[in-house]
């Protein structure tokens, strides 16, 4: 049984002709110190129970530390990997329109060339036809009617 400071201070102790009455006095001493001892017992508990919390508690501030540390490094690899794959993306992009305008310029060119190469048929062709016609034309003399 556990005694309270108030209950130690409230206790009566029976008196005798000498002094106090000794088995009254040496039970209280019995309780008392079992009392103490109980209290003693909870306080070296609650002392390791407060250095095991401490010791947790600083394994948790280091956890906290890491944590933080490989979440800003987390958030600059990400960001640095974002910004690379942007730039190869604009890399990509500009060499597409590089080769589009090369497509484009080349087919120009071919244009322009099969175009100058019609002419330069159509040219041959419109010779070679004036060429038959004039040809043509002596050879056939127009038809007389008998009158």
């Amino acid at each position: 049984m556990s005694l309270t400071p108030v209950e130690l201070r409230h206790v009566h102790l029976g008196r005798k002709l000498f002094g106090y009455a000794r088995t009254s006095v040496d039970r209280l001493l019995v309780e008392v110190t079992d009392s103490f001892e109980d209290v003693w017992r909870d306080r070296a508990d609650l002392r390791d129970k407060v250095e095991q919390l401490e010791g947790d508690l600083v394994r948790y501030r280091e956890l906290e530390t890491l944590l933080r540390t490989t979440l800003v490094s987390a958030e600059r690899a990400a960001h640095e990997l974002k910004d690379a794959a942007k730039r190869e993306a604009e890399l990509i992009v500009n060499e597409a329109h590089a080769e589009g305008r090369r497509i484009t310029y080349a087919a120009a060119a071919e244009r322009e060339r099969l175009l100058a190469d019609s002419r330069r048929l159509r040219a041959q062709l419109e010779a070679a036809l004036e060429t038959l016609s004039e040809d043509a034309e002596p050879a056939a003399e127009p038809r007389r009617e008998a009158a």
